[in-house]
């Protein structure tokens, strides 16, 4: 594991370790209670064929697929969709406003983002869930080993191009969730078009917007020069503060809109600026899925 990928990766367990464990503990065993082992985990095969992956040392050999092993050199599992459908999926936001930090953050928002992504993939591995990453692996993993796997993707995607803020068209298992992480400051209208299209699988998820203390307040006064990190024009405003209330108008517009895209889709959304603790999304993060495993619906401050 790369040096930058380690940090990421133990500053990530140190947040997710720092919640309450009582008050984990209690939102799972909640869930457990009122699902009947969470609901999913029946013993038996499964129902529906979801695809075959290659055997890994600890699957049992009753799991094995000997017709589908046998066309080849390999062994290889057959997997039912009862087990990939109640798996999390996570992606993160990588485009290039991303990168941008004011002095009073403290770390880019791409930073926050990863950090929120691996630190709930940790509660969740560590609570037996399945998790997988958009455009990585395509399988979901169980286990806190998969966390090293995921920091480094994190840490190696190549630089996306202008505009990829939203996540890839990945085919998702029905009854999956999905957890979104980045600034959706794209047009309103590209990410109702993402969430309805993983709705439309029967994916459930949550939105989580990440932005900069700048970001949510334009602190800036007299004149400035904004220049996007994702090309176009460089726009120069003579009276920053005279344009105040309207940037924060628009801002409050486009979050109403994401609101009301997560609302139609089911989804639940939850916005968190990144001078904040971490702890307070991912907080708030995990008890909304939490209770989307369990089957309930949450709704806390972040």
């Amino acid at each position: 594991m790369s040096a930058a990928a380690l940090r990421v990766r133990r500053r990530a367990e140190r947040t997710a370790a720092s919640l309450p464990p009582l008050l984990v503990a209690a939102r799972r065993i909640a869930a457990a209670v009122h699902q009947g082992a969470h609901g999913r985990r029946r013993p038996g095969p499964g129902e529906t064929f979801w695809q075959f992956r290659r055997y890994e040392p600890g699957d049992p050999a009753a799991a094995i697929d000997w017709r589908r092993s046998a066309r080849s050199a390999r062994l290889y599992v057959r997997e039912r969709e009862w087990e990939a459908s109640q798996s999390v999926w996570l992606w993160r936001d990588g485009s290039a406003s991303m990168e941008f930090a004011s002095a009073g953050a403290g770390e880019t928002k791409k930073d926050r983002a990863s950090l929120l992504l691996l630190a709930v993939a940790s509660l969740l591995l560590g609570g037996g869930e399945r998790v997988a990453l958009f455009g990585a692996d395509r399988r979901p993993a169980r286990g806190v080993a998969a966390l090293a796997r995921f920091a480094e993707a994190l840490c190696a995607e190549p630089d996306p191009p202008a505009g990829a803020g939203l996540p890839p068209r990945d085919w998702l298992p029905r009854h999956a969730h999905a957890v979104l992480i980045g600034d959706f400051l794209d047009p309103p209208e590209a990410t109702d078009a993402a969430v309805r299209r993983l709705a439309g699988l029967g994916v459930g998820g949550c939105l989580l917007q990440v932005l900069d203390p700048a970001e949510e307040t334009l602190p800036f006064r007299g004149r400035v020069r904004f220049s996007g990190l994702e090309g176009g024009p460089e726009p120069v405003i003579g009276r920053v503060e005279a344009a105040r209330a309207e940037y924060r108008a628009r801002l409050a517009a486009q979050r109403a809109a994401l609101v009301a895209t997560a609302r139609r889709a089911g989804w639940t959304f939850l916005s968190h600026r990144s001078d904040r603790a971490p702890e307070t999304a991912l907080l708030a993060l995990y008890l909304a899925l939490s209770a989307r495993l369990g089957g309930g619906a949450a709704r806390a401050p972040c």
